[in-house]
């Protein structure tokens, strides 16, 4: 207007209408007067206006009638250069807006009249649209005749005009709504809502219109009615009309002005009453025509769809529902049901492509989609719209795929299913299909069963950019290119879909965002507890729920549709940009569905990228049973199946890596193309940006990314990461370039890919790691049973989403762990082989990470991190072992100053490999418990030193390795020292540490349990050592049982100072006897096979060739160990209350060892016996100190800090006496043992000696080759203790004693010795030489006899006892002592040489000769000191010595040594000279009398002995022989014969008799006859002859009686004589020629000498002695031995003149009364 009404303007505006009348006079100036008139009155008038006027505009408008009329009067004229000029003038003024309505209405009729005119048309039709557009004075049936004017030019001859025509109705319809836009905008400030006349279809019932609007109303129910053919209300004059034409209007008039419809009732009303109802019936043919269907099938003939209304129908469809959707809620709902009905696959190509188009058109309309899904889908009893929009377009999809055949289909209701199974293999596909997939695919396409459609590019994303629904020109319909539906069908899906999740993602943000900034609110309504605002909040949350239902409705509706069109085309897709939009698509929605918690369709998107990913048919139960679950549910939309079409087989993808499939059985290969990888990327993008909404979906993606992995041949490397390796079997992988420059991006997603877990909540992450264990599990079950490689995808995925989360460890800590130990213990080693590295690496870096707060402050998890390094101890595999070991050792290496209270399980995990798991982990557990012992003791919690005890130990009991045992056991030592050395230290931290138990323990009410308990907790530790080290003790290997007895005594020998005193009493009875103990168990059961040799080729000694003899070496040891700590630390001992107890118990430990069947054990335990016994009583006098209680102040106030470290434990290391006794830091001095308990102990030592004197010389009961018989040297070292122990009891030692004594020592002596070990005991049997045994033996008896000696009046009764003993051993010399039942070999009989020295041990007696005869030695010199001694006259002493030499005496020659009775004899010699004076002094009290024929058969036995004289004895030897038989009788004429008196009568008469017998009969029989002279002992025979003669014709005869003893011996022997001969003739005379036996000879010999000698003797006797009766025998000898005179031997013959030479002395003259020869 301003630019019109500048006085510029105006005035220029006055000059062109001056101008425009004058040119109209002009030109009517001949033709037209009154026109030429009319114009230049006009010309004044315009002038008068100008001048008058100040406002000339309105001026000019109030006369505009008058102004117009010349030009109005021009166009009526009908000449057209003045309608031209008019016209334009006209428009000039309506320009300026200076016509009134008045003058409006008669242009307008004027330009009716040009109109019918055809005149002007195109003038007419701009002046029009310049009159209607400039303002509003045209109005209602003005307004009604220029629109109906501009109509009629519409419908011309005139092309042109036609076009122009239509375009100024579009633009007049426009400005007729424009102007109630513009009306209502006027008075929307005065709104007076006028009531509404609903129901009236009177079309004049719009008298509350305002005048603007009433127009537009009427205008608007014409064109309805002109559309529907019928006529029109206001338009009057209308001709003709066309639908497509009305059909336009309404969409445009619809489109453009949709606020006029909403804001006003009446207009609502045209749209539901007339234009919905219109549309309907329009679309009438469309509905019911199906393509195809024969004519005759239905009674009428259908009506044919015809396109250009069928298609502006669905524009203003579209308009409708896009604009007016609030108020036709109904209506929509019909036209979207027509929309889907026109999809169906017998409607024609160009309805379906247009239709949709039309649903594009909703698709890219979110809100929209939305409301219909408020209004339909989420309604009870409604259709489900939206859903079944979505479902048509995947059925649509699908049907484009499946070609329908050419033969009549009407019998097929379902044309979808049969055509899916039954048309695929006759699918016409056009030639140029075929030659197009002959050669590669160029064009982007979708391929499938052989059906190939292209994709066209038909639109920018998002926007519905229309080809056919804009084809307004077209009467025929088009041809629609192949592929244009698919290409416009596809980006339906996809703009849905972004659409959708836009708009949900968008809202859930700004209600996410809400919901926070309400959280806080609350939080901060609640803590200031202001209710009133809570109020909105709730409001709020209500809301959200509200539009939460929507979107879920929303997506459940839409979800199933989407994923069978989406798999369908991605499976058929050869395009790779069209495969990423499907992808990015399945994505958006599998991430929607996540976010929105709808976990089936959630599942099924990712079902199918994952199915995308995997070669086709690729069998993977996870996807499998998915599938199954969806393609139950089929979509039925009004009788039409939308099925789940399963993927085609045939690809025509480039297939990028063929690989193995992950499968039990894998049956050949499979392959993947670009596709599959595509898909895979998808897949690990979903995972990477959505993982927080995957929740149990991980399972599928990760199951899947697994497979491909596998099939890739991605293996794990460090940190779990995969990196491209070889396959290890089959056929192997093979990848082509293109996937190998993809491999690394791939793995290097992957990883990102799990660490962006890091991002995840919490539940996500357990999410995440609750599928890959199932994962894991999976591989687990499928790696059973064989040895292949397995998939170890999870487990390494485990390890990385474990390593990027460390910053919150502990949430999954236990379900990752707990599965990698299932890892673990999987049979397959590479799967437990990565299970291992995975837990280790996890339990390593949850170490060293920088935890907040750090580990050192939070015990628990450092405790949770290692537990499962300490679990893995149960699981069995050495790979396993080897792993965790190695685990330990690192963690050592950079963790071990810091572990803190971790170690106990770190040291657990050493502690608990066992010997059978191999010696490599031994080996390692052992490197990492080296380590700790070398460096890391000091900075351990000291209550862990335990633990370390207990570990090293038990590697000494591993009997894998002998050196690790060996060397645990150095380690041990090591320990010992340390404890020793940081004593202090560790002493305060154990008793701070006990404190806090005991505490502790009173709280809960609980005892303190620990070992050893009361003892304080430092000696606990050593106690524990102690006792670990006594286990060694008794391990089944020799060489680990000494080292650790040796280490163990070396222990309490060097550190035991350190322990309190009475902490030595667990030692000795826990630790020392407990281990004695087990010990002789163990020896007395072991086992006595030879062991052929120790392991590899080292040879055994014999002396250890069998288990007993190794373990006898160890309880050796032991016993000298616990010995010596006896002996050494008595002084320590003594003092506790139970040392007797202990002592008898170590006894009673020796006494066994003692008695055991091995010389070794019985041997070494006499050995500690001698060690024990040579203790000292505690302190002697000379060593007391003179104060004792002096040192040992036990006042505290006293004694200053100094006192108290100089006390400490730690500096007692000297023995010294004063510090022994500083350091009992008790409350009095050690107790100084009497003499009385000493005594005890000493008796209980010598009854222990007795027992194993008694036990071990006991001859066995039965004997076969095993029995056991003590050692020489064990007997010798047993009578050796007994002297040193008598010293000590000797006050008590009694009879008894004595006679158990005497028992033992015969016993020992008795004991034979194995031929094997003769020739080092025995000495050669020359040499006359004692055992050491029996020299102990004798030394025995004799410590006894001179402690007798000078011993009280009672003690001396034992001699008695002594010289039995004695000659109990005397007795050997003859007959050695029978051992029980065995057989011995008598060395004498023996001779050495013939013994077999290695015979089967036989036993051999010892050559006992020696032995005794220093016996009779002992007793002689015994006898010579005691012989006048009480006892010793009254218990007969001398007797038993004579019956004891009587044996070797009368065995002679047979003694087994000759020196025996030639010592004998003169033993016996030097006794009964000192014995006979006692006997005859004590002859009158009869305590003599048995001797004395004791004494008479000795001398009888010994002087005709029975035994001959070897063959080989030398006349010298017999000579010297015959003179001690001399000595004898000598010793008989002087010491008992010239007593006689004192003597019993029977004795001297058998000694008479003897004597007798001497002298004649003491010839040998076994002489040759050179020597008979020599032999026949003569010497001897003469000194008993006159021994005879001597004492028969003694004149000191004191009693007749005696006399006639002696007189009658010589009778016997005469008569005797006689006899002899007598015979001697008698066989001399019978044997003729024969000799006579040599013994005859001899004897007559021998009698013939006796006679002369007797002679001899005789004469020599003074003759008052003999007896004339005497005399009378002798000389009757003289005939008989005459007679011999003629016997033929000529040794006869010379004795018998030695015989008859004496009788010449009876030859003198016969003197009177003398009878001669009368006998």
């Amino acid at each position: 207007m301003s630019g019109t009404s500048s006085p510029g303007a105006v005035k220029k505006l006055l000059e062109n209408m001056q101008g425009d009348l004058r040119g109209l006079s002009l030109e009517c100036r001949k033709k037209f007067p009154p026109v030429k008139e009319a114009a230049e009155s006009g010309i004044i008038k315009v002038k008068t206006i100008a001048a008058r006027n100040s406002d000339i505009l309105t001026a000019l408008k109030e006369n505009s009638s008058e102004v117009v009329q010349p030009f109005l009067m021009g166009c009526g004229t009908k000449e057209p250069k003045i309608t031209q000029l008019c016209l334009a003038a006209i428009q000039r003024l309506m320009s300026h807006e200076v016509v009134s309505e008045a003058a409006a209405g008669n242009i307008i009729n004027m330009l009716w009249q040009l109109m019918e005119n055809s005149l002007e048309e195109l003038k007419l039709l701009q002046t029009v649209l310049v009159l209607l557009t400039t303002n509003t004075v045209v109005h209602d049936e003005a307004l009604s005749k220029a629109i109906v004017l501009c109509f009629r030019l519409h419908f011309t001859k005139d092309n042109i005009t036609n076009n122009t025509a239509a375009a100024t109705v579009r633009q007049v319809v426009t400005v007729v709504f424009e102007r109630v836009v513009a009306e209502d905008e006027r008075y929307k400030d005065t709104i007076d809502q006028p009531v509404a006349v609903q129901g009236n279809s009177n079309r004049r019932s719009v008298s509350t219109l305002k005048p603007c609007a009433k127009d537009a109303y009427m205008l608007f129910q014409d064109l309805c009615q002109l559309v529907n053919a019928d006529a029109p209300y206001w338009l009057v004059g209308m001709t003709e009309m066309t639908r497509t034409f009305g059909l336009e209007l309404l969409e445009s008039v619809l489109n453009d002005f949709p606020q006029v419809f909403l804001q006003h009732q009446e207009f609502s009303f045209l749209l539901k009453e007339r234009v919905c109802p219109l549309v309907i019936k329009l679309f009438s043919p469309n509905i019911k025509f199906r393509q195809g269907s024969s004519t005759s099938s239905s009674p009428a003939p259908v009506e044919k769809p015809y396109f250009p209304i069928c298609m502006r129908l669905l524009r203003v469809v579209s308009v409708l529902i896009k604009q007016f959707y609030s108020l036709l809620v109904t209506e929509c709902e019909i036209f979207l049901s027509l929309l889907v009905k026109f999809l169906d696959a017998d409607k024609p190509q160009w309805l379906r492509a247009v239709a949709v188009e039309s649903i594009h058109r909703l698709c890219v309309q979110p809100q929209l989609l939305r409301s219909f899904c408020q209004s339909y889908d989420m309604k009870q009893h409604s259709t489900k719209v939206f859903r079944d929009i979505v479902n048509a377009l995947g059925s649509f999809i699908q049907s484009l795929f499946l070609v329908p055949s050419t033969g009549n289909t009407s019998a097929a209701p379902n044309p979808t299913g049969s055509n899916a199974s039954g048309n695929t293999g006759s699918a016409q596909t056009s030639p140029g299909v075929v030659g197009m997939r002959g050669g590669t695919t160029v064009l982007p396409a979708f391929e499938y069963r052989g059906t190939w459609i292209p994709i066209l590019n038909v639109t920018v994303q998002g926007s519905a950019k229309a080809t056919y629904l804009e084809m307004l020109d077209k009467v025929e319909p088009p041809t629609i290119p192949e592929g244009y539906a698919m290409s416009v069908a596809f980006h339906c899906l996809l703009d849905l879909v972004r659409g959708i999740t836009t708009m949900i993602e968008g809202e859930l943000g700004e209600a996410e965002t809400v919901n926070q900034t309400t959280a806080e609110t609350t939080s901060l309504l609640t803590q200031s507890s202001e209710q009133q605002d809570l109020q909105s909040v709730s409001d709020q949350s209500e809301k959200e729920l509200v539009s939460r239902a929507v979107w879920e409705e929303m997506v459940n509706a839409c979800w199933c549709g989407l994923l069978a069109a989406l798999s369908l085309l991605l499976d058929a897709s050869t395009d790779e940009a069209a495969t990423e939009n499907i992808l990015k698509a399945e994505l958006t929605m599998a991430a929607l569905c996540g976010r929105l918690g709808l976990v089936t369709s959630r599942d099924a998107f990712i079902t199918a990228i994952c199915k995308g990913s995997l070669p086709p048919h690729y069998a993977l139960t996870v996807l499998n049973s998915t599938t199954a679950a969806l393609s139950s549910k089929s979509y039925s939309i009004q009788g039409q199946n939308v099925q789940m079409i399963s993927p085609s087989s045939e690809s025509h993808q480039q297939v990028v890596a063929v690989g193995q499939p992950l499968a039990l059985q894998p049956q050949g290969t499979v392959m993947l193309t670009s596709k599959n990888i595509q898909c895979m990327r998808t897949l690990l993008n979903l995972a990477h940006c959505h993982g927080a909404v995957l929740g149990t979906s991980w399972q599928l993606v990760l199951a899947t990314l697994q497979h491909l992995v596998w099939i890739l041949g991605l293996k794990p490397g460090v940190g779990g990461a995969l990196k491209p390796g070889r396959a290890v079997e089959g056929p192997s992988t093979v990848l082509t370039t293109a996937v190998m420059t993809d491999l690394p991006v791939i793995s290097n997603i992957l990883s990102r890919l799990f660490e962006s877990s890091q991002y995840l909540d919490d539940v996500s992450l357990h999410h995440l790691i609750n599928a890959l264990c199932s994962l894991s599990l999976e591989a687990m079950d499928m790696a059973y049973g064989n040895n292949k490689e397995p998939s170890l995808f999870a487990v390494a995925k485990l390890l990385e989403t474990g390593l990027v989360n460390m910053h919150r460890i502990e949430i999954l800590w236990r379900p990752l762990t707990g599965h990698l130990m299932e890892v673990c213990q999987h049979p397959n080693s590479r799967m437990r082989e990565w299970g291992a590295e995975a837990l280790t690496s996890l339990i390593k870096a949850g170490l060293t990470f920088s935890h907040d707060p750090p580990l050192s402050q939070n015990q628990r998890l450092q405790l949770l991190l290692l537990n499962p390094l300490k679990e893995l101890s149960n699981i069995s595999h050495p790979d396993i072992g080897i792993k965790q070991l190695e685990c330990v050792l690192q963690i050592l290496q950079s963790q071990g100053d810091s572990l803190g209270p971790g170690w106990p399980l770190v040291l657990g995990v050493m502690g608990a490999i066992r010997s059978d798991q191999g010696e490599s982990l031994i080996r390692t557990a052992f490197q990492c418990l080296q380590l700790v012992v070398t460096d890391f003791l000091p900075t351990m919690p000291c209550t862990c030193l335990q633990i370390v005890v207990e570990v090293a130990g038990n590697f000494g009991l591993h009997n894998q390795e002998l050196n690790i045992s060996l060397t645990s056991i150095g380690l041990l030592w090591n320990i010992s020292d340390y404890f020793f050395q940081r004593g202090e230290i560790i002493e305060k931290e154990l008793n701070k540490e006990e404190a806090v138990l005991q505490k502790q323990a009173e709280e809960k009410g609980v005892m303190l349990n620990r070992p050893f308990h009361p003892a304080s907790p430092f000696d606990c530790l050593w106690l524990c050592l102690y006792a670990k080290l006594g286990e060694l003790c008794v391990d089944p290997r020799p060489a680990v049982r000494k080292s650790a007895g040796q280490t163990l005594f070396s222990t309490i020998g060097a550190h035991g100072t350190l322990l309190q005193h009475s902490t030595w009493h667990t030692v000795i009875w826990k630790v020392l006897f407990h281990l004695l103990d087990r010990v002789r168990e163990s020896s007395t059961t072991a086992d006595k096979e030879k062991i052929e040799s120790g392991g590899g080729n080292i040879l055994i000694h014999h002396s250890r060739d069998t288990a007993e003899k190794q373990w006898a070496e160890t309880w050796v040891l032991t016993l000298a160990g616990v010995a010596r700590i006896f002996n050494t630390r008595r002084y320590l001992l003594q003092p506790l209350g139970d040392f007797s107890q202990a002592w008898d118990v170590l006894l009673d430990h020796i006494q066994s060892a003692a008695l055991s069947k091995n010389n070794e054990v019985s041997l070494a335990a006499l050995k500690s016996f001698q060690e024990i016994l040579q203790i000292v009583s505690p302190v002697r006098d000379s060593e007391k100190p003179d104060t004792p209680p002096a040192i040992n102040v036990s006042v505290p106030v006293v004694v200053g800090t100094t006192t108290a470290t100089s006390l400490g434990r730690s500096f007692m290391r000297t023995d010294s006496i004063g510090e022994r006794i500083g350091r009992y830091s008790g409350s009095e001095p050690p107790v100084i043992t009497d003499e009385i308990e000493d005594l005890n102990l000493w008796w209980a030592a010598w009854n222990s000696w007795y027992r194993i004197g008694s036990e071990s010389t006991k001859p066995p009961v039965t004997c076969d080759k095993l029995t056991f018989i003590p050692s020489q040297p064990f007997l010798t070292a047993l009578i050796q203790i007994f002297p040193a122990l008598y010293q000590h009891i000797k006050t008590g030692f009694s009879m008894d004693d004595l006679q158990k004594l005497g028992v033992i020592l015969h016993g020992a002596v008795s004991v034979p010795i194995s031929s094997d070990a003769s020739p080092f005991i025995l000495p050669s049997y020359t040499e006359a030489v004692l055992t050491s045994l029996q020299e102990a033996v004798l030394t025995a008896l004799d410590v006894l006899q001179k402690a007798i000696c000078v011993g009280s009046e009672s003690m001396q009764i034992m001699y008695p006892a002594i010289f039995d003993q004695l000659l109990a051993f005397v007795e050997f010399s003859c007959k050695p002592p029978q051992y029980g039942q065995l057989e011995t070999k008598h060395i004498a009989n023996a001779k050495y040489n013939q013994i077999q020295l290695f015979a089967p041990a036989e036993w051999v007696a010892l050559n006992y000769v020696p032995f005794a005869e220093r016996s009779v030695e002992v007793v002689v010199d015994l006898y010579q000191k005691t012989a006048c001694h009480k006892a010793v006259v009254t218990e007969k002493v001398l007797q038993n010595i004579i019956k004891t030499l009587r044996i070797p005496l009368s065995l002679k020659y047979s003694c087994p040594s000759e020196s025996t009775w030639k010592l004998a004899v003169s033993s016996l010699l030097k006794v009964l000279s000192i014995g006979l004076p006692v006997a005859r002094q004590h002859a009158s009290s009869g305590k003599f009398d048995s001797m004395w024929p004791e004494l008479a058969n000795t001398f009888e036995d010994f002087l005709f002995t029975k035994s001959t004289p070897p063959y080989n004895l030398s006349v010298q030897e017999f000579q010297k022989n015959e003179s001690i038989d001399v000595e004898v009788v000598q010793l008989i004429s002087t010491e008992i014969l010239p007593y006689a008196n004192f003597i019993p009568k029977e004795f001297v008469g058998q000694i008479m008799t003897m004597l007798n017998k001497g002298s004649i009969h003491s010839q040998s029989s076994s002489f040759t006859e050179a020597e008979i002279d020599i032999r026949m002992r003569e010497e001897f025979s003469k000194v008993c002859f006159e021994t005879l003669l001597q004492f028969s014709f003694s004149n000191k005869v004191t009693t007749p009686q005696e006399g006639y003893i002696s007189r009658m011996a010589l009778s016997v022997l005469l008569k005797r004589s006689q006899d002899v001969l007598h015979r001697y003739i008698e066989d001399e005379r019978l044997s003729g020629k024969c000799p006579l036996p040599r013994q005859q000879v001899t004897e007559i010999i021998f009698v013939l000498k006796a006679v002369s000698t007797l002679i001899d003797s005789l004469k020599k006797t003074q003759p008052e002695n003999v007896d004339a009766n005497t005399w009378a025998q002798v000389i009757a000898l003289y005939p008989t031995l005459a007679e011999c005179i003629t016997c033929s031997s000529s040794e006869v013959r010379s004795a018998l003149k030695e015989a008859l030479v004496p009788f010449k002395d009876f030859m003198h003259p016969p003197a009177s009364k003398v009878q001669n020869g009368a006998s």
